[in-house]
């Protein structure tokens, strides 16, 4: 029996660490899911006669998955379904669409599709909020990652077809029987403050708090959003979520692009993560997070790609790249968020707004074998001069060339290992009737 079960070698290795340590050429071995050494290739090269299976990463970089900490994969089904309208307005319409199409199984069709589209772009970890949070965990072993998902609270009658008063039961039950499983991080997932009256905020919280769980809820997204909890409780959404006693380390904020400096303050004091999600803010004109703000002021900013349905696609290399441009030509200030930062959003910080970084999120002894080899051999990549810098400028999804889950290797060559894809593309296409009609 082999003392590794595989050895990745001859690449760049990222690790995404605190040291930012980047090896030039080397690799990692794995024994049991988890990485044991990550070395350079005269380190490797005493070692490779001891293990089950040795993978020639020359010409790409080894790297941690991605971790995209705020989505709607099941939201696939509706993609370009809704266009041109503010948040409010889509909203209502998003809701109608739902409403008529979605059941478990569709979820899991149109969940299916969406981390098929992460997985195959190297994003290993999601956390996802939808109606059908087991049919979510389903899609997500069907293809091959992680998820942070768990029971929606939601003041009105759902898209699931259930009301508050069943819900609490709903996120219990989740929790217990997902709790202690290593693919699923279990949270609740109040959908907002706008939707969700302060009491059950509350008791989400309360659920959460009983088990250790995560608690995710879209926050400040937009300045009606911002004005309606204003009316309503005299305070705003980050002052009401506070008084509430809802902020704390486990709690993970969906936009927060409408904050002023108090707000930010209240962030940093309390640890609450802040998900940026550049493309579906502009797509839908919500506005522009203070990212540099929020950096300088220390708190943890993660990186999303929203739903299909808003920001027409799950690309988080987009998502990257945005969270490290936009801010540079929004402040004038080309220091403005380092590609350090940028990347450290979509890794390591990721997973500690999971309560997960020691598990996942950079290569390092001890932690899930979630790593990802990027083609770096195409006209895009070369020269290349520095790793970093490539990734979040230069690297697009296409370049993803294997992906490993706890060392299992769940993209090879561009495909998915575990799932033939093409039923359920063809399953999604023979629904765009149907789904087109639901909102005529």
């Amino acid at each position: 029996m082999s003392e590794f079960d595989l050895i990745i070698e001859n690449a760049i290795v990222v690790t995404a660490d605190a040291d930012n340590r980047v090896i030039e050429k080397g690799g990692v071995t794995v024994s049991n899911g988890r990485i044991a050494h990550v070395l350079d290739q005269n380190a490797l090269e005493a070692m490779k006669d001891r293990a089950g299976r040795v993978v020639d990463g020359s010409g790409h970089i080894l790297m941690p998955g991605l971790i995209n900490t705020h989505c709607h994969a099941g939201d696939s089904l509706f993609r370009g379904l809704v266009e041109n309208l503010p948040l409010e307005a889509w909203l209502q319409t998003v809701w109608k669409a739902e409403a008529a199409i979605l059941d478990p199984e569709t979820t899991r069709l149109g969940s299916v599709v969406g981390f098929a589209e992460q997985l195959l772009s190297g994003v290993t970890t999601v956390m996802d909020m939808f109606w059908y949070p087991r049919q979510t965990v389903e899609a997500a072993r069907m293809v091959g990652l992680r998820v942070a998902t768990g029971g929606i609270f939601f003041d009105p009658p759902g898209m699931d077809k259930k009301t508050a008063e069943t819900r609490p039961n709903d996120a219990e039950r989740f929790i217990a029987d997902f709790a202690e499983a290593d693919d699923v991080f279990v949270a609740t997932m109040p959908h907002g403050a706008y939707t969700v009256s302060p009491d059950n905020l509350r008791l989400a919280k309360d659920i959460a708090e009983a088990h250790g769980a995560l608690y995710h809820v879209h926050a400040a997204e937009t300045r009606a959003e911002q004005a309606d909890v204003q009316n309503r409780y005299g305070r705003s959404v980050i002052r009401h979520l506070d008084h509430l006693g809802l902020l704390d380390e486990r709690t993970v904020l969906a936009h927060c692009v409408h904050l002023d400096d108090e707000e930010i303050d209240i962030l940093a004091r309390t640890g609450a993560s802040a998900v940026h999600n550049p493309v579906s803010n502009l797509k839908l004109g919500s506005g522009i997070a203070r990212v540099p703000d929020l950096l300088d002021a220390g708190v943890r900013v993660t990186l999303g790609t929203d739903g299909a349905i808003s920001g027409n696609d799950l690309d988080m290399w987009l998502a990257l790249r945005l969270a490290a441009m936009l801010h540079k030509g929004a402040t004038m200030d080309a220091e403005a968020v380092t590609t350090a930062q940028a990347l450290a959003m979509a890794t390591r910080d990721g997973a500690t707004a999971l309560q997960a970084g020691d598990r996942i999120g950079t290569l390092e002894p001890g932690k899930f074998a979630d790593m990802v080899l990027v083609d770096v051999q195409r006209a895009h990549a070369v020269p290349l001069f520095e790793p970093v810098t490539h990734l979040v400028y230069s690297t697009n999804k296409s370049d993803i060339a294997h992906v490993f889950l706890a060392g299992e290797q769940v993209v090879r060559d561009g495909q998915l290992t575990r799932l033939d894809l093409a039923g359920p593309i063809a399953e999604v296409q023979a629904m765009a009737p149907q789904i087109a009609a639901s909102i005529a």
